[in-house]
């Protein structure tokens, strides 16, 4: 029997721990990564080389590899110095070399991932370097660049590009192909949105007969979406889904230590994201609950290979 073929749109921490998981499991994974990060050294290298964002692609490829640790440390590995590398990581670095060497991101990344071995697929949503994030929020101002939209804790109404980006066509693709697309865990409004603006990308989910199932946060983000229950954020990627809305959601039912959710209130202005059993019921969908919490050094964070296994066994179903 032929591997189910796995597509996940995302972007920051979220989608790499994400794929971490999902890697241990056979399916054929594709993750396509928004590439509108303008911050630390990403932002830098953006704007000196003319580039999309690079630096979720090496947490990605850092994800999926099946190589060495240590090569994996030299990879994330960043500059301290007083210099002009000073906040840059060896594999932005890196993936610059070989995207001038290729010719295309695309092609750099696809030779960094025979390298590392990967086990599956990374694609950059767009190869466009102007792929400015915008958002325009609750109070009607307009915010340009991630970074800004990301530190600006007021309420968000909307976010759209500068410039509506041509999506890859490899991620398209990949989308036609798909017989399961996920909407990974991260920032609902600067990491999982990003991939759904863009008419070519909403056509191609349109068009495809994959099922979409969305990996519900467990805590809410300061700004983005603050008091937003797991309805809240379903309800909000619909709205930038086409015809095709989500079929399914995976959503935490575990607990949490009160003490570190006082801590999480107290020192990030994050509460955990409610599960409104009865406003998801309205929205003709699919709710899989399981307990997805883990702690690692003190963070909550979601059990990888439990996500997996639940990902892996509706796939099956």
């Amino acid at each position: 029997m032929k591997n189910k073929k796995v597509v996940v749109l995302g972007g920051g921490n979220g989608l790499s721990t994400l794929l971490r998981g999902l890697k241990q499991f056979p399916v054929d994974i594709t993750a396509i990564v928004s590439v509108c990060d303008d911050g630390k050294s990403t932002g830098k290298i953006r704007k000196e080389f003319n580039l999309p964002a690079l630096g979720d692609l090496r947490r990605d490829l850092i994800a999926l590899s099946e190589t060495e640790p240590l090569f994996e440390k030299m990879f994330n590995y960043r500059f301290k110095t007083s210099g002009e590398l000073d906040g840059h990581t060896v594999g932005n670095i890196i993936l610059v070399a070989m995207t001038e060497m290729t010719g295309s991101v695309s092609e750099a990344v696809e030779v960094l991932g025979k390298v590392f071995n990967l086990k599956g697929q990374v694609f950059p949503l767009t190869e466009e370097s102007n792929n400015t994030l915008m958002a325009e929020m609750a109070d009607g101002t307009i915010v340009e660049g991630e970074h800004n939209i990301t530190d600006d804790h007021r309420a968000i109404k909307r976010v759209f590009y500068k410039e509506e980006p041509k999506i890859t066509p490899q991620s398209l693709k990949a989308i036609k192909e798909a017989d399961l697309i996920i909407l990974s865990i991260g920032s609902l409004y600067t990491s999982i949105i990003p991939n759904l603006l863009s008419q070519e990308m909403i056509t191609a989910i349109d068009q495809s007969q994959a099922k979409i199932m969305y990996i519900c946060n467990m805590m809410t983000q300061p700004g983005e979406t603050d008091h937003y229950t797991a309805s809240d954020h379903v309800k909000v990627l619909n709205r930038y889904l086409g015809t095709h809305k989500i079929d399914v959601v995976l959503a935490n039912n575990g607990t949490i230590a009160k003490s570190l959710l006082e801590k999480y209130k107290v020192e990030e202005q994050k509460d955990p994201v409610k599960v409104d059993h009865e406003q998801l019921k309205t929205l003709s969908l699919k709710l899989i609950e399981d307990n997805f919490v883990t702690i690692e050094d003190n963070m909550i964070r979601h059990d990888t290979i439990r996500l997996a296994l639940q990902i892996f066994s509706y796939l099956l179903s």
